[in-house]
């Protein structure tokens, strides 16, 4: 990309969270390269088919039946956030009983809330509850749609990792504001998007990004998309889990 070097404290983002919750599902860029702008990150990939999990220079797509396959650089994304891990911080948590108390306690150890972090929390999870969507087909409906068939994935004494990735609350539109989060096992053969975890005695690694870099796409969907409604309440829809009981 011209004029973009990725630096050790720039966050990467290719496109917005309201486009791909409008249903631009399909994108230009190449994993490959995505990478040349970090080693950790999350997104979806073309067709809205799986969760991505980009962790030690890796790209793996979470499937709809909850597997991980790691993925060719030639493959596309139409939403794509990453970043060269560093740690800044390691912030002990004694417990976490759910995904919610996880976030809160990171939220009050970090400091500031109006920079980005990336995070990553490596261990056995006495329980974990992850999701992914299948591939979506042409006419494509909104996210809040086809998330409603989403798959619910539970795991119990699982070692394996979360990568996450804290936005600042004024990233309404562009990144999915507070916390976000997804899992891969530490055989990197089952994981996804995170909907709840339990665990006891973790370290989270924490990076501080100050620097953040948006590369718009150029497909005719996102160029002729409007974006004047706010689509806050239909990303709190989709970051639910609706088949949780």
């Amino acid at each position: 990309m011209p004029g973009f070097s990725a630096a050790e404290g720039t966050i990467y983002q290719y496109s917005i969270i309201d486009s791909l919750l409008a249903g631009n599902y399909n994108g230009e860029l190449t994993i490959g390269n995505l990478k040349k702008y970090g080693n950790t990150g999350l997104g979806t990939f073309n067709r809205l088919d799986g969760e991505m999990v980009f962790i030690d220079g890796e790209v793996y797509k979470i499937n709809s039946k909850g597997k991980a396959v790691k993925i060719e650089d030639t493959e596309r994304t139409p939403f794509a956030t990453a970043a060269f891990f560093k740690t800044d911080k390691i912030i002990k948590v004694d417990s976490a009983k759910s995904l919610a108390e996880l976030n809160n306690k990171i939220s009050s150890a970090i400091g500031s809330e109006n920079i980005f972090y990336v995070i990553r929390i490596d261990g056995k999870f006495s329980q974990m509850r992850t999701r992914s969507i299948p591939a979506q087909t042409k006419p494509y409906v909104p996210l809040v749609k086809a998330v409603k068939k989403q798959s619910i994935f539970r795991f119990k004494d699982i070692e394996g990792s979360l990568v996450g990735i804290k936005t600042p609350s004024y990233f309404k539109g562009v990144g999915v504001p507070g916390f976000h989060w997804h899992f891969i096992t530490k055989d990197r053969t089952a994981g996804g998007h995170v909907l709840d975890c339990v665990f006891t005695d973790m370290a989270a690694k924490v990076g501080s990004y100050n620097d953040f870099f948006l590369q718009l796409p150029e497909t005719k969907n996102f160029l002729e998309t409007e974006f004047k409604q706010d689509k806050q309440n239909e990303l709190k829809a989709v970051e639910k889990d609706s088949k949780k009981k």
